[in-house]
């Protein structure tokens, strides 16, 4: 295991009706709230009236920010800054899932910026600060509710960039598992695919000794696997939402990747996807991982796919080791088709035309072709991608 740091200062307000108990912890940084959402859902749904009444009654004034599109846009980065600098909001307000969360923090940073805030997206060392962000999350996937991350697609550039930045933090995130249950199907499907992606690409890194990250990760894939077909088949199962919001918050707030080094490479590839077609994140890294996997199985990875396939599917170890981790293998794709996600790329409308352009940019965006847990090069990133189609 190596020395790490473990910073995660967001607070948590995790329960029924805790969207209420996030006005308190807004209070101290002004009256002036940008709200910021999606395209309509949470005034469907009643959560849009919810939050507007608890905004009144505690004596903020606010302003909207709607149509933050999933794969969030730098356009509506453009659009959240300018109304912040032209109303002179104090805080941001997501309301949403991961994309506008991520869309929310980048306003904050942009807003206090004074070039093009895309020049922050590709070199976050240029944050040096932001507007207050709060959460109130619609959707469990990302994790971005705690964790210093956004991801913007720009795409007049066919650019999905991941920014780190600790001033990107929210400061406080209201979780109500309540609030996951009218979600369409593919969107819970989705979060569970995104939730377990994230563990995975921790999961399956080369550090050693780090017993304790491994065994979290395993937790977490195993409340995936038990929870999310209880919410496709119960969505106002309390129980099923609550433990799959919850492992989708612990999956990206850092605690997994303490002590573990490398970097991410179904992502990687994944971003490609969104950034050329606008695909589904969670849907893309249905299709990929299983791919991925196989593709990278060998002599050096095949006794961690092995107890993958053992710790998590609960495989007997009366197998040889290639043949459990293709077992594991096998069992996440049929969990990801069972479902209801895509298993090809044709699927989501994707073709080959692209493959190779995508595969170049992958490979220097995560330096898979040094740090990924197996390295790739862009050969190897466009044969993933065909093995898909």
């Amino acid at each position: 295991m190596e020395n790490f740091d473990f910073y995660a200062p967001t607070k948590i307000l995790f329960g029924r009706g805790k969207s209420a108990s996030l006005m308190g912890e807004m209070k101290p940084f002004g009256k002036r709230v940008l709200m910021v959402y999606g395209g309509g859902s949470i005034r469907k749904n009643g959560i849009y009236d919810t939050v507007k009444g608890l905004l009144a009654e505690n004596g903020f004034e606010v302003r909207e920010l709607s149509g933050v599109t999933p794969n969030p846009r730098i356009e509506k980065v453009r659009e959240g800054v300018a109304a912040v600098r032209e109303w002179g909001a104090q805080m941001i307000l997501a309301v949403g899932g991961g994309s506008t969360v991520d869309c929310s923090k980048v306003i904050a940073a942009g807003s206090v910026y004074e070039g093009d805030p895309w020049e922050l997206v590709k070199n976050p060392s240029l944050i040096q600060g932001a507007l207050p962000v709060f959460v109130v999350l619609t959707m469990s996937a990302t994790g971005s509710e705690m964790n210093p991350t956004a991801v913007i697609t720009n795409p007049e550039t066919k650019e999905k960039q991941g920014v780190h930045s600790s001033f990107l933090f929210p400061r406080a995130s209201a979780l109500d598992p309540s609030c996951l249950y009218t979600l369409p199907p593919i969107q819970t499907a989705s979060g569970v695919a995104d939730t377990m992606s994230h563990v995975f690409e921790e999961y399956f890194k080369a550090t050693e000794d780090t017993y304790v990250q491994d065994k979290l990760c395993e937790g977490l894939l195993k409340t995936c696997i038990k929870w999310g077909p209880v919410a496709l088949t119960e969505p106002e199962n309390y129980s099923a939402r609550a433990n799959l919001m919850w492992a989708a918050t612990m999956a990206l707030n850092g605690l997994c990747a303490c002590g573990k080094a490398g970097k991410w490479s179904c992502h990687a590839m994944a971003h490609q996807l969104g950034a050329w077609y606008d695909v589904t994140h969670g849907a893309a890294l249905a299709v990929i991982t299983p791919a991925w996997m196989r593709y990278i199985l060998s002599e050096d990875t095949v006794e961690r796919f092995a107890d993958y396939a053992v710790n998590v599917w609960g495989f007997s170890r009366d197998q040889d080791a290639f043949t459990l981790a293709s077992m594991g293998i096998d069992a996440t794709e049929q969990f990801f088709m069972d479902c209801g996600l895509p298993t090809h790329l044709s699927e989501l409308g994707v073709g080959e035309e692209h493959f190779d352009e995508m595969a170049r940019a992958a490979v220097p965006y995560a330096n898979l072709d040094t740090m990924a847990y197996v390295p790739l090069k862009a050969q190897d990133v466009a044969a993933i991608y065909r093995s898909c189609l």
